[in-house]
């Protein structure tokens, strides 16, 4: 299994209101990402900073790389956007991290 991990970024003040927005995950949005292959999906928050996290387990063949072009995912992009940094087409910007250290 893949695992990826990466940073987003919370706009100052909003941090109940991303905590409450994924305490209440559209199911068809969740169906999604388990359709495209993620398991074992966590985001974590740094209050001090504001960044975000995320850690995603991934199957072998996985989709997720086609996510992006889901009108579910645009909308849920588009819902989250006043909360958080985004590219243009309401995205967040995410920074994909380089795994240094692992230990089973």
């Amino acid at each position: 299994m893949e695992e990826i991990a990466f940073t987003m970024k919370l706009k100052p003040g909003v941090e109940a209101e991303y905590q409450r927005r994924h305490d209440d995950i559209w199911p068809e949005l969740a169906q999604a990402l388990t359709d495209a292959g993620i398991r074992d999906y966590s985001i974590f928050l740094d209050r001090a900073s504001g960044t975000l996290f995320g850690v995603q387990k991934r199957l072998p063949g996985h989709s997720a790389d086609s996510l992006p072009e889901l009108p579910i995912m645009k909308k849920w992009w588009a819902y989250m956007a006043d909360l958080m940094d985004t590219n243009p087409d309401n995205s967040p910007v995410a920074v994909r991290l380089e795994r240094v250290f692992h230990m089973d």
